[in-house]
Order: C-alpha cells, then sequence, then structure tokens
C-alpha cells in the first residue's frame, strides 16, 4: 500500500479545507533526481534558494500530472441523470493547463465542450473535470481533444460530441521557434457534430471560434 501523508495546519480550526497527498517514496525519489539534476545543469544545489527546490519540484510534478490517478469515465458516470433534453449542451471557456509530453514544458488554454444528450444528462462541473482528468498528464494537444470527445460518448452515448481546444505551448514560445502569439486550435467531433454541417456550425458560432 503506498505511504501517503496528508499536511494538516495543526492549528486550523474545524471546517472545510482542502489537503494535498503526496506519496513518500516518489517525493523521496524525485527530489534526488532533482537535486541531481541541478548539479548537472551547475547549480549548487545546496545552497539556500535552492535547498528546498527539490522537494518543491517533486512535489509539483506529482501535482501537474495527478490525472495518471483520476477515472473520467467514473467522474461522469458519477452524476449521470436521465432527462428528456435532446438539445445542445455547451460548457465553454474551461481553462486547462498541460505539460507537452516532447518537452515537459506547460500548455496552456480552453476547452469548449458540448453534447447533445440521449436520455441521459451529466453534472456541467463533471465536463470541466473530465478536461482537468486528461489535461494533468503529460499530453499532446491533439490526443487530449480525443480523449475528451471519446470518454463522454462512450460513457454518456449522447446523438453527439465536439470539443475544441485552444492553447498556448510555451515550447513554442521559450525555445526553439520561438513564436510569441501561436495558438495552436484542435477539434474533435462525433454522432450529430461530424454529421451534420448545420449543427456543427451551430456550436461553432455559439463558442465563437472559427475553423479554417
Amino acid at each position: 500500500m503506498e505511504d501517503k501523508k496528508y499536511f494538516v495546519d495543526e492549528d486550523q480550526e474545524p471546517g472545510y479545507y482542502k489537503t494535498e497527498v503526496y506519496n513518500d517514496e516518489v517525493t523521496k525519489r524525485l527530489s534526488e533526481i532533482y537535486t541531481e539534476v541541478l548539479t548537472l545543469l551547475g547549480e549548487e544545489a545546496c545552497r539556500e534558494g535552492l535547498r528546498r527546490t527539490p522537494l518543491r519540484v517533486a512535489k509539483s510534478m506529482q501535482f501537474l500530472t495527478h490525472g495518471y490517478h483520476l477515472d473520467p469515465h467514473k467522474m461522469l458516470a458519477s452524476a449521470r441523470f436521465r432527462e428528456d433534453y435532446k438539445e445542445m449542451v455547451i460548457v465553454k471557456d474551461i481553462e486547462l493547463f498541460s505539460m507537452c509530453e516532447h518537452h515537459m514544458i506547460p500548455f496552456f488554454g480552453r476547452a469548449h465542450v458540448a453534447y447533445i444528450p440521449n436520455e441521459y444528462i451529466t453534472g456541467l462541473s463533471k465536463i470541466a473535470r473530465v478536461v482537468d482528468a486528461f489535461a494533468r498528464r503529460l499530453q499532446v494537444q491533439e490526443r487530449l481533444t480525443l480523449q475528451i470527445r471519446d470518454c463522454i460518448q462512450e460513457t454518456l452515448q449522447p446523438l453527439g460530441v465536439a470539443v475544441v481546444i485552444e492553447a498556448k505551448h510555451l515550447c513554442m514560445v521559450m525555445r526553439g521557434v520561438q513564436k510569441q502569439n501561436s495558438v495552436t486550435t484542435t477539434s474533435a467531433f462525433s454522432g450529430e457534430f461530424l454529421d451534420n454541417l448545420a449543427t456543427r456550425a451551430e456550436f461553432m458560432h455559439m463558442i465563437g471560434v472559427n475553423l479554417h
């Protein structure tokens, strides 16, 4: 069984608060690795400003990739309600943050998600949680777009799903080609959004995106 540690302020009053949970062994190993990385880069890992950096980065990486430990299908299924509604449901401008799997540098932006219910709807927050669950992994934007679409399609069995993601990739901004204003747009459709041009056009109009 994994060792987990709950970081709770002992002086905190009873009530609502968030806890951060980390695997102690993973944190220890990552800290050792990042200490070596700092040394290989020419830094003094023991100097004051860097003394706790490996630990901080170890925890950060676990948070940034915690989507590996989430089940997006279960998230949707946990809030699935029978409802006689067959019009488009859109959740747009969902902020997302992910890590490019090629360089392990962040990319961030927004996702627009729509589906047309077929007997069942889901809680609106679950759509955003599905986006986060897949985004908080090492990713490429193209696969992320498909995973969100497929998860909703497979779990809810709607008449159609549409996903558009617009994101800025720091691997293109900070290094390599260094294009500061470039934005990548990807899309994925199923069902009515794939087969019916008017339905797809309505979705694109409502989210304010023009795909050429």
